[in-house]
């Protein structure tokens, strides 16, 4: 937090505030114009992102927050390719440790924000019979995963490794042998299993419950894998006072009680 205070304070002295620099949270710049604030983040913050995009709006007249949700992987692509951005909020810190290489993020900007974990879902009528994790290696099951380039598929490959350890020598073969599709991104994970498409898929757990129709393995602490999501403003950004009063804001107490609604843990 104290990282974010000395970003607020160096970004805000452009702007009008009071001595001290201590702005209100949830104010901005004051302007007549229509501002708008481009924020790339992680598919499995659409709903909780969306709501705080939301609130944010609704305390800050003339400003638009535009989400752009994808694999965390695929938006560091389109943010090195030149797509305008703000803020990146990421799934991992493989895409933001490369955006700091490239010097489209600052080397101290960027910090863990909140943490996920991973969950098996079911479609509700649970066809493959499934009941615990043992059964994903049984023969005929259809799995679906997300890539292993993206965040979650990766976080899903290693908790595999931790199942075979815990279970036999055969297991993680034996479910990568049931894996009928692999996904861009976790939320077209969650809409093959919606649409009765597989018998399973390994998400995080803030995207079962966007989608509590939906049955659930859980995975063990021991056998799961924590997902760090780092969140920064982007170096080239236009708005980077915007991009800094949103950020504190996700950071607020505001921000991370909407962020734990959805299934987050607060980063420690």
């Amino acid at each position: 937090m104290r990282k974010m205070k000395r970003l607020l304070c160096l970004v805000l002295l452009f702007v009008p505030v009071a001595a001290g620099c201590s702005p209100e949270m949830g104010s901005t710049p004051a302007s007549s114009e229509t501002r708008t604030l481009h924020v790339f983040a992680a598919a499995s913050l659409t709903d909780a992102f969306t709501e705080i995009g939301e609130s944010f709006e609704a305390t800050h007249p003339g400003l638009t927050v535009t989400f752009n949700f994808a694999g965390s992987h695929a938006l560091r692509t389109q943010i090195e390719e030149g797509a305008p951005a703000d803020v990146f909020a990421s799934a991992n810190d493989t895409e933001m440790e490369s955006l700091i290489a490239g010097t489209l993020v600052a080397p101290d900007a960027a910090q863990v924000f909140l943490h996920n974990n991973l969950v098996v879902i079911l479609p509700a009528e649970n066809p493959g019979g499934l009941e615990k994790l043992e059964d994903l290696a049984r023969p005929g099951i259809k799995l679906v995963l997300a890539a292993a380039e993206v965040p979650v598929g990766k976080y899903t490959r290693q908790a595999l490794d931790l199942m075979r350890a815990a279970f036999d020598a055969e297991f993680k073969d034996s479910v990568l042998a049931n894996v009928v599709s692999n996904e861009d991104n976790v939320r077209q994970v969650v809409a093959k299993v919606q649409l009765g498409e597989a018998d399973a898929g390994i998400v995080y757990t803030s995207d079962a419950v966007a989608a509590p129709e939906l049955r659930r393995i859980e995975v063990p602490r021991e056998l799961n894998v924590v997902a760090e999501y780092p969140i920064a403003p982007l170096a080239q950004s236009g708005s980077m006072d915007l991009a800094a009063v949103f950020i504190a804001y996700v950071l607020s107490p505001e921000g991370q009680a909407v962020l734990q609604k959805w299934g987050f843990a607060r980063a420690e």
